[in-house]
């Protein structure tokens, strides 16, 4: 579950995971905690911090401030992703594909916890090999480095490109919920024409 971390910008954490190790010492055994975290304003910006220490909130507390100082914005297209986009870390793969909206955010938990600190709403995914949760989050991450808009495409070709399928299927969305503009005209020649 998401804890708001800062009021004034709407920043939330949620922790991925917390790990034990242990050392072996002359009195026994010697426990650590670290603990992997993202954070996020669910408006396209989000990082992620890994911390240790000796207790748990410590650990927690750590990473949170590492996430924060981390915070990077990456683009998206209305509740999705722009295209899609394969992530690699070590031996994980993460493959994020746009989807049409109501569909929700089809992954496993490691794979969602940053998507929805992003404020993704729609998006299949599939992870391949390893399915270690540090390595996939950092998957999810590198993926979303790789992210375009279209005016980022179009400014480095240097030609006009089209709307793409997840732009479309964004813009028809809108129009039947009434959010895009001519909405009220397109129901109106729909009213008429039946």
């Amino acid at each position: 579950m998401a804890e708001m971390l800062d009021e004034s910008s709407a920043i939330e954490s949620t922790t991925v995971g917390v790990y034990r190790t242990a050392a072996t010492v002359k009195g026994g055994r010697r426990f650590s905690f670290s603990a992997l975290v993202v954070v996020g304003d669910r408006n396209g910006r989000i990082g992620v911090g890994y911390g240790k220490a000796n207790q748990v909130p410590p650990a927690i507390e750590k990473a949170q401030k590492e996430a924060k100082r981390r915070m990077k914005r990456y683009p998206m297209t209305g509740r999705t992703l722009p295209h899609m986009v394969t992530g690699r870390f070590g031996s994980c793969e993460v493959r994020l594909i746009p989807a049409s909206p109501g569909t929700g955010v089809i992954a496993s938990a490691s794979v969602r916890a940053p998507l929805e600190m992003l404020g993704v709403q729609d998006l299949l995914t599939k992870s391949f090999g390893s399915n270690n949760n540090k390595n996939l989050v950092k998957a999810v991450i590198n993926g979303l480095e790789q992210l375009r808009t279209r005016a980022d495409v179009e400014e480095l070709r240097g030609v006009e490109i089209g709307l793409s399928r997840v732009e479309e299927a964004t813009g028809r969305s809108r129009t039947k919920t009434g959010d895009g503009e001519g909405a009220a005209e397109e129901a109106a020649a729909e009213t008429a024409g039946a």
